[in-house]
């Protein structure tokens, strides 16, 4: 992308196969004893108190509001991490969701969300333009259309999802993780190695990257791949899509405000205190973790 190989990128299509866990669910009524080896009251932690049913843990806690963000909070880091940092995005500006049937304690099994991002100045050694952009993630089974050319019979599913950057002058597809990257028009390019590579990536090369990088010095530390300050505004970006889906009773497009000295703030009139609850939370946390020095 940054070589312009694809020309200026104003769309992104996105899509995980998840969830594979219980979703679209009722909170069960049935009351059934605590196993001996898991602590209850430990497990639900700031929640609201509700009995123990072996449908929450382990694994399915990802699909419960009260514990997870469902298939768009626990795979877009995955999926669109390629999207955020290759199109050097931060705060959405607007937001909509929309899904199957919305509960109030379990995500739904399929959603759809749209997140609009503002152009973006040019950046020194990146040969396109940031316009302003539209990521729209489908999850569920739900899968973007396939663009015309599309090699007949192959599937869009790359490890589990997949993406589609829409270029100017050609599209970049690449699955989960940003494996596999290929254009559609079928050129291999030929273009310089910008980003410092982690070796064994994919075998536990990232999570060793980390802790390096945690027990060096901040004086001399080379930052891992997704550093906290990248991360931390990508994870509200995901959480700012799934705050679009349990939001759309509100018949509303979400308007996300980022002042240039302050906090992002989400414009919007009878909303719920939650919204801001879990945002300053997660905000505070991320600050911490920027400002913390190195890990002994």
């Amino acid at each position: 992308m940054w070589n312009g190989e694809i020309g200026d990128i104003t769309k992104v299509e996105a899509f995980t196969d998840r969830p594979i866990w219980p979703q679209g669910l009722n909170r069960p009524k049935e009351v059934m004893p605590v196993p001996d080896t898991l602590d209850w009251d430990l497990f639900i932690g700031p929640a609201a108190f509700r009995e123990y049913n072996p449908i929450y843990t382990p694994w399915n806690w990802r699909g419960w509001w009260d514990f997870g963000t469902g298939a768009l909070g626990d795979m877009a880091c995955h999926v669109l991490h390629p999207v955020f940092m290759g199109l050097k995005l931060g705060y959405p500006t607007k937001a909509q969701g929309s899904s199957t049937l919305l509960l109030t304690d379990c995500a739904p099994n399929a959603q759809m969300v749209n997140l609009t991002f503002p152009e973006r100045e040019k950046q020194k050694g990146v040969k396109m333009n940031l316009p302003e952009v539209d990521v729209t993630w489908y999850d569920g089974g739900l899968q973007p259309k396939k663009p015309e050319g599309w090699p007949a019979g192959k599937n869009m599913n790359d490890a589990g999802g997949g993406v589609i950057f829409h270029g100017t002058k050609d599209k970049l597809i690449c699955g989960c993780y940003g494996k596999d990257p290929w254009l559609l028009s079928g050129r291999t390019p030929n273009v310089p190695k910008t980003l410092r590579r982690v070796e064994n990536a994919m075998q536990g090369g990232h999570e060793q990257d980390w802790i390096r990088a945690c027990k060096e010095s901040p004086e001399n530390r080379v930052q891992p791949a997704s550093p906290f300050s990248e991360a931390g505004p990508f994870n509200e970006m995901v959480v700012m899509g799934v705050l679009a889906v349990r939001l759309q009773g509100l018949n509303k497009e979400l308007e996300w405000m980022v002042p240039t000295c302050s906090s992002p703030i989400l414009r919007m009139t009878k909303i719920s205190g939650f919204v801001s609850k879990m945002l300053s939370r997660l905000r505070m946390a991320t600050r911490h973790l920027i400002k913390s020095g190195p890990i002994r």
